[in-house]
């Protein structure tokens, strides 16, 4: 897939223009019979300078969708600077009649060599290092299936010009999945993380949503211990001017957190920090996010970095000093999150992957995500999964030779190794 490429789909045609140098190769791939009027014109947007100033436009088109939290501009833009500047951005963009934009693709290509074996693979910005949940089209509701469709009838087209397409940690019953079945026929579902999660009602008073929960005794109780302590507070930032702070706070903590297990699989390494602290910032200019810091006596002992979105609070990662534990700290900050989206009025708290114990206390309902895997024209594709499923196989047999006790120690000193990496 060359660098300049862009897509026009329409129903009579496709249209490819490729950019090689300063020549421009068009080509028209006319079907027979009349020409008709395009309900959609698909095109690509392949650089980083292009999906820098779509800023405002996206976000129109996020608030008037159902997709995630993570298909924001605010989040993948910054990832493309700070996780993969690598890799080629390759937004496909769909636009109705007059122009309006109805839907977004946002994909990256990156070419890896297996075994020897050049593979050109498309996948999801913010697909890595971030834990971006329930990536997938954007489009206005309503018009998902059409939009999934246009797009992926373009990547039909042209499936000799890639060899993989990754679409990771979409939510299970997306639209996409059955859109993409149906063009591409052959498609690999598989299951990705568990996301625990809970329906607010709204002017529920927190003590009757607390009844509710299996922690209601004991967060009280601790509360009031903390509450009797000097300088206890807990200090809520959602100003873009007020960030640098809490967010020093939130990696210092959850660093502190996670240091007896060799480290974060979450946040790990300076471009996942630098990442992190763009992201906030734009969010925050988007009144999309919540910072929330326990302090006692002036210190900060915990830390919640959440996200709205919509009508949903999303927890999306925390930290706390582990001194503390014993005087539960997390638990308490954890419920002061849920009692602000109650009087939010916000309908869903979702505690995103992971099936931590902490989270059952609080919540009832669990999703799913899945990831989605077509192969394009040529043999590369089906070599890259084949070469997945050996090292698969191996690291499997391995574990299954080593004790549960050795693998962990292997993994804490894999963790503490790329740590200091």
């Amino acid at each position: 897939m060359a660098p300049g490429l862009q897509w026009h789909s329409g129903a009579g045609a496709v249209l490819r223009e490729r950019h090689q140098g300063d020549a421009v190769i068009r080509e028209d791939e006319l079907t027979s019979g009349p020409r008709l009027t395009p309900r959609l014109d698909v095109a690509a947007v392949g650089s980083a300078s292009q999906l820098a100033g779509m800023r405002a436009e996206w976000n129109s088109l996020l608030d008037a969708s159902t997709a995630g939290p993570f298909n924001a501009w605010e989040w993948l833009y910054p990832w493309c600077r700070r996780i993969a500047p690598d890799v080629r951005p390759l937004v496909l963009t769909a636009r109705d009649r007059l122009g309006t934009l109805v839907g977004l693709l946002p994909l990256g290509l990156e070419h890896r060599w297996v075994n020897g074996m050049p593979v050109r693979r498309l996948g999801f910005l913010g697909e890595t290092h971030v834990g971006s949940d329930y990536l997938d089209v954007v489009a206005r509701k309503g018009r998902e299936a059409e939009v999934s469709r246009a797009f992926f009838n373009v990547l039909q087209g042209l499936r000799d010009e890639w060899d993989v397409l990754d679409l990771t940690d979409l939510r299970e019953g997306s639209t996409t999945l059955g859109v993409a079945r149906e063009v591409f026929g052959d498609v690999r579902v598989t299951e990705r993380y568990v996301c625990p999660y809970e329906t607010l009602v709204p002017g529920e008073p927190f003590d009757a949503f607390l009844k509710r929960t299996g922690r209601r005794d004991n967060y009280l109780r601790r509360r009031k211990w903390l509450e009797k302590q000097d300088g206890y507070r807990i200090e809520r930032t959602d100003a873009p001017g007020q960030l640098a702070g809490p967010m020093t706070d939130f990696f210092r903590l959850h660093a502190l957190r996670w240091s007896s297990d060799g480290g974060s699989q979450g946040i790990k390494g300076a471009g996942v920090e630098a990442f992190h602290r763009d992201a906030t910032q734009w969010l925050a200019e988007r009144g999309r996010l919540r910072m929330y810091t326990m302090k006692v006596g002036g210190q900060a002992v915990a830390s919640v970095y959440g996200i709205l979105h919509g009508q949903t609070f999303v927890y999306f990662q925390s930290g706390y000093d582990p001194a503390w534990r014993n005087r539960s700290v997390g638990l308490v900050l954890v419920g002061e999150t849920f009692k602000d989206a109650i009087e939010m009025g916000l309908t869903e708290y979702d505690f995103l992957r992971g099936t931590e114990t902490y989270k059952a206390d609080w919540v009832t309902k669990q999703r799913q995500t899945v990831s989605l895997r077509a192969h394009g024209a040529g043999f590369a594709g089906t070599w890259f999964t084949r070469s997945e499923e050996w090292a698969r196989q191996t690291r499997n047999a391995v574990k299954g030779v080593l004790s549960d006790e050795l693998v962990e120690k292997v993994r804490r000193f894999r963790r503490r190794k790329a740590a200091v990496n």
